[in-house]
């Protein structure tokens, strides 16, 4: 049994980092890797819509500079992102068991709502969603963390 266990292992290839910031995604802003393994759990850090080059997904400024937020996008590129990080971590979003969505403002429950059921349904992950005073940046609606159970050797 362990040499069946340990040739499903290999054949998944080398497992994944304990922890690791990720070329070609957003660098945090503080000292902390996109997600952390800790057994068979991978914790993705709070994510936002932020692309590498600074810009975010969901705003737009028009020529006299009025700047607009969508919450649909923004919400659609954070659980995208989400999916990137985990993808590097051997996960999926089906693995997720957890979500903690900050929101700046509750008026945006029901976009963000909307867009996280084209992701995830009721046998998806538990999930919490908070108002906050604000977030790193003031184009930002939304951030979310996840939690996701990835077995290092594969699903049972």
């Amino acid at each position: 049994m362990a040499d069946a266990f340990r040739a499903q292992a290999q054949a998944a290839g080398p497992p994944a980092p304990d922890a690791q910031v990720l070329a070609g995604k957003a660098r945090p802003r503080g000292r902390y890797p996109h997600y952390k393994r800790a057994g068979d759990f991978v914790y993705v850090s709070g994510t936002s819509s932020r692309r590498p080059d600074n810009t975010f997904a969901g705003v737009a400024v028009d020529e006299m500079g009025t700047t607009a937020l969508d919450i649909r996008e923004q919400t659609r590129a954070v659980i995208e992102n989400i999916a990137d990080i985990l993808a590097a971590a051997g996960a999926g979003l089906a693995d997720v068991v957890a979500v903690t969505a900050y929101l700046v403002s509750m008026n945006d429950f029901g976009g963000y709502n909307e867009v996280y059921g084209e992701f995830f349904d009721f046998d998806g992950p538990a999930r919490t969603t908070v108002a906050v005073h604000q977030l790193p940046h003031p184009h930002l609606l939304i951030e979310m963390q996840a939690v996701a159970y990835a077995p290092q050797g594969g699903h049972p």
